[in-house]
């Protein structure tokens, strides 16, 4: 028994020294030649891979850089670069149209052609309200009044900014007559024409063949009583009758910049025109203080968008907490003379095309001379005239006071007296005010400050344009 368990260890033993011996036995030096070389080319191609993962992210850093500069050696002219405001480099970004005088010509004779989209760019309390009337009141347009509205309530209390591309999208579908739009606004899929905003005041609405309240051919004001009573049609025979009109106006107050619209004014195919209606910035505030009550929202919503300001801070909270709706609706004035200036900067240096599709009117020459407006704005629009729209913006513009108890309703106003009331209604302090943080509109418009000691109507408080002489203006 005893040998039998040495011999067992002995066995065991040898195993293990066996074992051992294998484990730290070198191996061949041809299998260690093989090792070293796969791992020296494993680092190679690490290195080749890395190497070409370099150059690679190099090459796209460098093609932004190659394409600004060739873009810009176009601008230098004797070894020097000619001087370019960023802000207004809008219209070189992607601009097809300034590449060839022929490309130009060729688009223009295009655009005359297809069918107009005019789009009436104007803010709260401007008189433009009257300014779409007459074109609401035309039989070859299919207008409409502020539909945007539908979004500023939809999304309140959403800043005025950030609501801009839906603004821009839901114009570009309606001018297209695409009225689904619509739907992304309303709990209902099933929509009527007494969705749209402002539809008791609308020609077409009103009008045969959708109703029997009104002849299309006929000019006049729309009542709402006899409109109301209208059926309410599908919104799908809207945009059937849309589409049988060769012009479509839109109106509205709520596209705070004019560079919002550049991509629909380049889609040729789209052939935007737009008409800017401006006013006298202490008439605006004056107005807009007689129906604050109905604008604070949207003053709270313009005032929003510039919370990020510092020069705007001092604004969002009202120093009088007692009249607060009055301090709001004052506040927006200063962003509202601001958004003008832009819009006035922008189209400055906009190319001649652009040109060719936008003009700017003021409401106090439109409600003076509104013969000649009419015919400039429907000359623009390739519009014709006629005696019954000649007499409807006569009676308009020579009607008895300045306004009645509704602001937001159209009727006939005494011209003069719209244009000086606000001499009348605001303070000294008031007036200051305005004439301060909109003097470069006020510059740029033609506008002239107020002297207390001249009366209203003794004298122009403002220049004539540039289709009119000194002779034209009132007074």
């Amino acid at each position: 028994m005893t040998f039998s368990l040495i011999n067992l260890h002995t066995i065991s033993h040898n195993n293990k020294a066996k074992r051992k011996q294998f484990f730290w036995k070198k191996p061949p030096r041809n299998i260690l030649f093989s090792i070293c070389i796969q791992r020296e080319m494993k680092r190679r191609l690490q290195k080749k891979y890395f190497i070409l993962i370099l150059a690679y992210s190099v090459l796209l850093l460098l093609i932004p850089y190659m394409l600004d500069y060739r873009s810009k050696s176009g601008h230098i002219k004797h070894g020097k670069q000619q001087p370019r405001c960023p802000d207004l480099d809008v219209w070189n970004n992607g601009d097809k149209f300034s590449n060839t005088t022929g490309t130009v010509e060729e688009t223009v004779v295009n655009r005359s052609q297809s069918k107009i989209h005019v789009y009436l760019h104007a803010t709260w309390r401007t008189g433009s309200s009257f300014l779409g009337e007459l074109f609401n009141q035309h039989p070859d347009v299919f207008y409409l009044y502020e539909p945007m509205w539908h979004i500023w309530q939809a999304l309140y209390p959403g800043d005025a900014v950030s609501l801009q591309g839906a603004v821009r999208d839901m114009m570009k579908a309606l001018l297209r007559c695409d009225f689904s739009v619509l739907k992304l606004y309303t709990g209902s899929q099933n929509i009527t024409t007494s969705f749209i905003f402002g539809w008791r005041k609308n020609k077409v609405i009103c009008s045969e063949p959708l109703c029997e309240a009104y002849k299309r051919n006929d000019v006049g004001l729309i009542q709402d009583d006899v409109c109301g009573k209208c059926p309410r049609k599908d919104i799908k025979e809207l945009e059937r009758e849309c589409k049988k009109y060769r012009v479509v106006v839109i109106k509205g107050v709520r596209v705070l910049d004019l560079g919002v619209l550049v991509p629909l004014m380049r889609d040729p195919a789209l052939n935007l025109q737009i008409i800017q209606l401006f006013r006298d910035p202490r008439a605006v505030h004056n107005s807009r203080l007689k129906s604050k009550q109905a604008l604070v929202k949207e003053s709270i919503q313009v005032l929003r968008s510039k919370k990020q300001t510092e020069k705007y801070k001092r604004l969002l909270v009202p120093n009088n907490r007692g009249n607060r709706a009055e301090n709001y609706v004052s506040s927006a004035m200063e962003l509202i003379c601001d958004n003008w200036l832009n819009d006035m900067m922008l189209m400055m240096n906009a190319p001649p095309w652009v040109k060719r599709n936008y003009i700017k009117i003021r409401y106090e020459d439109l409600v003076l001379h509104p013969m000649e407006e009419l015919r400039r704005l429907y000359s623009f629009s390739k519009l014709s005239s006629f005696p019954a729209m000649d007499k409807f913006v006569l009676n308009m513009t020579h009607g008895h006071g300045y306004s009645s108890d509704k602001p937001f309703v159209i009727s006939s106003r005494d011209a003069k007296e719209a244009i000086f009331a606000w001499r009348e209604r605001l303070n000294v302090e008031q007036i200051s005010q305005v004439e301060d943080y909109c003097s470069e509109v006020m510059r740029q418009l033609g506008y002239q400050k107020n002297r207390p000691t001249v009366l209203p109507c003794s004298e122009s408080l403002f220049v004539a344009p540039d289709h009119m002489t000194e002779q034209d203006l009132p007074c």
